[in-house]
């Protein structure tokens, strides 16, 4: 039974927010602050996310003694903090104990700690590698008591696999179950996550609370959309994605309404106050990524402004879009670069580009440099045939200036390259692939079009770029052309972009045989000739820059094809 003591209102706030990793200090200042801003609104407790003070994934920094002495010092700080009547706290963080170091929480209040708990399921799949730096908990552990309430308290993948935690919380007498997470966003994962919790809540009775943990963490981005299902399977709050938020959710105790349904407790709680935020669609959500990727990977990693090739190109004029979006107008420095090749149209769309977003506008060309190149190698290429070298020295000289921009003035190079050209190779290396990092990386060719077409009507939440037509529609209607050699499009080289997409969709996030993709309509050769060029590019992803993923599968954390590979399901 309940303690008859127990108030039968507990008001949880979920503090989803944007930690940095690495700084204890800033995310210590973060978690007070969030505290004090549930106080205001009257929280009995305040529930954070995964490794909050590390932030998340710390990946190696959990091998370094000081790093774990540095965590445990700043959650017994804020452990201190409960001392003064407040809110309790959840909060994540690394510990080092005999049994091991543990991915942990801990429950204060009072000044005191009154718990910690360890994570069981470490994932070791996907972006996921905790397995590397963590030990699991010893054992399943039971509910924590709060100002007469049991709390149960799950961490992240916990409840994502079949070890049962949430159903033997639920056994030690556990009333609702409080879950912090560090979940990844790809497209489609809200409604996967709700699924998940939705089969726990079946499987345990429980009300079930998932905060989320926000922002951009290199190629990872943690959309937040934390929220409940209730123990009758339904929605019970949904908070905001892509943006931080505490939001303090109310929650009665139902005396009556939980023992016919859960033979496991004698009353149930339903949450009688809480947001009911939309959630993003489609290519608002994968825009919305890729923007919050950008602006945290620049700011987290303290450059003050950016610059990219502006070539009058659909990639770079949706990563010019961005980085406004991102950072601001002032922020961004856009760079033409044209040679004998550049036409008249790219010219005029990317001054078109520039102006719409307001960003500042250069025109560096690069005859010279190239035909400098070009009269150096006379000696050494003569008898050669001109082909793709002479091309690639194009990028290349526009790479060179570009990093010399970068050394000059400290800004980041973006670069611009899309996961369709990322698969087969279709980028230079020390050209048009230079750069800091690549907002559009995990993005297909012709989802990089639908978001352009999307941006034109849309301007995001948080957005700091203007409305209306940003991308010229020129821009999107022409077709794409690298403009390296007189009258050059894409499909010279590659088949159009929609087959193309397709095969590499089927290859890379579904792993399909080629007599599979055949049977979807495609031609054997074509899909042959795709596998091929994507085995073969491989050495060209290693040493790419970072970029947002969106898909389940991107390059990277996802998938790890060895360079040197004969193998081919194509023959």
């Amino acid at each position: 039974m309940t303690d008859k003591t127990a108030s039968d209102i507990l008001r949880i706030a979920v503090a989803q927010l944007n930690p940095t990793v690495g700084d204890v200090a800033g995310n210590l200042v973060k978690a007070r602050e969030a505290r004090a801003d549930a106080a205001r609104q009257g929280a009995d407790l305040v529930l954070f996310t995964e490794l909050f003070l590390a932030g998340y994934p710390p990946e190696d920094l959990v091998l370094k003694p000081a790093f774990l002495k540095a965590c445990e010092r700043a959650a017994q700080d804020f452990a201190g903090d409960t001392a003064d009547g407040g809110p309790g706290v959840i909060i994540g963080t690394p510990l080092k104990r005999k049994s091991g170091t543990h991915n942990s929480i801990i429950f204060a209040d009072g000044g005191k700690i009154l718990a910690e708990r360890y994570k069981l399921d470490l994932p070791n799949y996907g972006e996921f590698d905790e397995k590397r730096v963590f030990q699991a908990g010893p054992e399943i552990q039971g509910p924590v008591n709060f100002r007469g309430v049991r709390l149960g308290i799950p961490i992240c993948e916990d409840i994502w696999g079949d070890v049962g935690v949430c159903e033997t919380l639920a056994e030690s007498g556990a009333e609702i179950l409080l879950v912090p997470n560090g979940s990844p966003y790809y497209r489609g994962k809200v409604d996967i996550r709700q699924q998940v919790v939705i089969r726990q809540v079946i499987e345990c009775g429980l009300p079930i609370i998932y905060a989320n943990q926000l922002g951009g963490q290199d190629e990872l981005i943690f959309d937040g959309a934390s929220f409940a299902i209730g123990s009758d399977k339904t929605l019970a709050f949904q908070m905001s994605q892509f943006e931080e938020a505490v939001n303090v959710t109310t929650w009665k105790r139902n005396r009556a309404a939980a023992g016919a349904q859960n033979g496991n407790n004698s009353e149930g709680w339903v949450c009688s106050e809480g947001p009911m935020s939309k959630i993003p669609e489609k290519e608002e959500a994968d825009y919305r990524a890729c923007m919050l990727g950008l602006r945290d990977y620049v700011n987290k990693n303290g450059f003050r402004n950016v610059v990219l090739g502006l070539s009058g190109g659909i990639d770079s004029a949706i990563c010019a879009a961005l980085a406004v979006d991102a950072l601001g107008e002032e922020r961004l420095r856009a760079v033409m670069m044209p040679y004998r090749y550049t036409s008249k149209d790219s010219l005029a769309d990317a001054e078109d580009c520039a102006r719409a977003l307001g960003c500042r506008y250069d025109i560096v060309p690069i005859f010279e440099p190239v035909e400098g190149f070009l009269h150096t190698l006379t000696q050494l290429f003569e008898g050669t045939k001109e082909g793709i070298t002479e091309e690639n020295l194009q990028s290349r000289a526009r790479g060179t200036i570009l990093m010399a921009i970068s050394n000059k003035f400290g800004s980041m190079v973006v670069t611009t390259g899309n996961k369709s050209e990322m698969s087969v190779g279709y980028a230079t290396l020390y050209g048009d692939m230079n750069g800091g990092f690549n907002p559009i990386k995990d993005l297909y060719k012709m989802q990089v079009y639908a978001l352009a077409r999307w941006r034109n009507t849309h301007v995001p939440p948080g957005a700091l770029g203007p409305s209306g037509e940003v991308i010229p529609n020129n821009i999107i209607d022409k077709a794409p052309s690298a403009e390296l050699r007189e009258n050059q499009t894409d499909q010279d080289s590659l088949p159009p972009y929609p087959v193309l997409d397709d095969i590499l969709e089927c290859l890379v996030e579904n792993e399909m045989g080629v007599d599979e993709i055949v049977a979807r309509g495609h031609d054997r050769a074509t899909v042959t000739r795709v596998e091929h060029l994507l085995y073969i590019a491989e050495y060209k992803r290693r040493q790419a820059a970072p970029g947002v993923k969106i898909t389940k599968k991107n390059f990277g954390r996802d998938r790890r094809y060895p360079i040197t590979n004969r193998f081919r399901d194509g023959g």
